[in-house]
């Protein structure tokens, strides 16, 4: 068969059964992220019906779909907001990573891996996926929660981290010196730094220069500059994720409102995309010998996730409720945790380091928007019934004490 006929019709497939798990999932009220993932796994290494030429399209397709989640997850909120949050919030950062990373690293210590090992497992558990949790936010219509602000203030800090891990962990994987890592580090700063300094202080000049009356001119040109701004950020070693965010950031007014009508559908296709692209590459063959640590290191940093989210959004004053979405929605792990245990395996440090982060990271990018749904309404109706078994307790505490006789002396 011919080579275009063939990606045609390859590419199609996957199009139309996204679809029909998304009308599944809709029918359903759950988010579709898992079912992608398990049709990745389908068409991927070791599945039922392996790709071949549209593999390299749909690669590309992924990256575009992190960086429109997150260019549309910018255009949410302002300059101004984005500051502000990371002002207060920073704390957050400081908790989030200290109960997540160090879960990893002792990990790869009990596993007896060695201490670079446990550096790279630290950040494998550390980072929440940014991809997934737009995607989800937006699935359950939270964009404009309260406690909303304070996920992106955690996921920003981690994503800006990022530009400070990757450098490091770049530098121990290929034995560097000390000079040549700090180089990088200095440069990755600076570059993330002059980003977000020209998105605060010259947002209404881009606003300005992007906008548009012409739907058809918007689009090209948004869509443009975040695909160059973010192309520019991963070359500098700073997540392309962050470069798009802070793109969404810049933007407001009508360009923000305008760019969000045109490029909602590009990101839920590119998105999708995204999903499959990270189960196409796990070999469902390779999780089942590690599937038992991947297991005890998933259920304890779903813990200590919701964990974070909960004190970051209790210290923000938002509500009970608000505070458990916020901790089950950070629960999930995806594309940052690849590309560190990616680099990983490409250095050779440990055969089995990539295996158990691709089983860990697949639970909880499942685990992930369940958690993001029904923590919220298990821990209420289990505080709840905390509250009506205490006054049960009380009432029948209260009615033996009415019952018992008196003792006349």
């Amino acid at each position: 068969m011919h080579s275009s006929a063939r990606f045609l019709i390859e590419f199609g497939a996957i199009i139309l059964a996204l679809g029909l798990l998304g009308r599944f999932a809709a029918r359903f009220k759950f988010s579709p992220i898992p079912l992608y993932l398990l049709a990745g796994l389908a068409f991927g290494e070791g599945g039922l019906l392996p790709l071949g030429t549209s593999e390299e399209f749909v690669a590309i397709g992924a990256e575009i779909g992190v960086v429109l989640l997150l260019l549309m997850l910018g255009l949410e909120y302002s300059a101004s907001d984005l500051v502000s949050n990371l002002k207060t919030q920073y704390t957050a950062g400081l908790v989030d990573a200290a109960l997540n990373a160090l879960p990893g690293a002792a990990m790869a210590l009990l596993l007896g891996w060695g201490p670079v090992a446990a550096v790279v497992l630290a950040g494998v558990t550390w980072i929440s996926s940014s991809g997934v949790i737009a995607k989800v936010l937006g699935d359950l219509g939270r964009l404009g929660n309260r406690e909303t602000p304070v996920i992106l203030s955690v996921l920003v800090l981690e994503d800006l981290s990022m530009a400070v891990y990757l450098p490091i962990i770049t530098a121990l994987l290929a034995g560097t010196g000390l000079a040549a890592g700090s180089l990088t580090l200095v440069v990755a700063l600076g570059a993330a730094a002059l980003v977000l300094l020209v998105a605060v202080r010259y947002g209404r000049h881009i606003s300005r220069f992007v906008s548009s009356d012409d739907p058809e001119k918007l689009l090209l040109v948004v869509l443009g500059l975040t695909l160059l701004v973010a192309g520019l950020a991963q070359q500098l070693q700073v997540s392309a994720a962050v470069g798009a965010f802070l793109v969404g950031i810049a933007l407001s007014g009508e360009a923000a409102e305008g760019a969000h009508n045109l490029l909602s559908p590009l990101r839920d296709l590119f998105a999708a995309v995204f999903f499959v692209f990270f189960g196409l590459h796990t070999d469902p063959a390779s999780i089942p010998p590690v599937l038992l640590p991947a297991l005890a290191l998933a259920i304890v940093t779903a813990g200590t996730k919701i964990a974070t989210g909960y004190w970051a959004a209790r210290r923000a004053g938002i509500s009970a409720k608000g505070r458990w979405r916020a901790g089950g929605t950070l629960v999930a792990r995806g594309e940052f945790s690849i590309v560190i245990a990616g680099l990983a395996v490409t250095a050779g440090i440990e055969p089995s380091l990539g295996p158990l982060a691709t089983g860990y990271v697949l639970i909880l990018v499942i685990v992930g928007p369940l958690t993001a749904r029904y923590t919220e309404p298990l821990a209420t109706a289990l505080t709840e019934w905390r509250r009506g078994k205490s006054a049960s307790d009380t009432q029948g505490t209260a009615q033996n004490a009415a019952e018992e006789p008196y003792e006349v002396g």
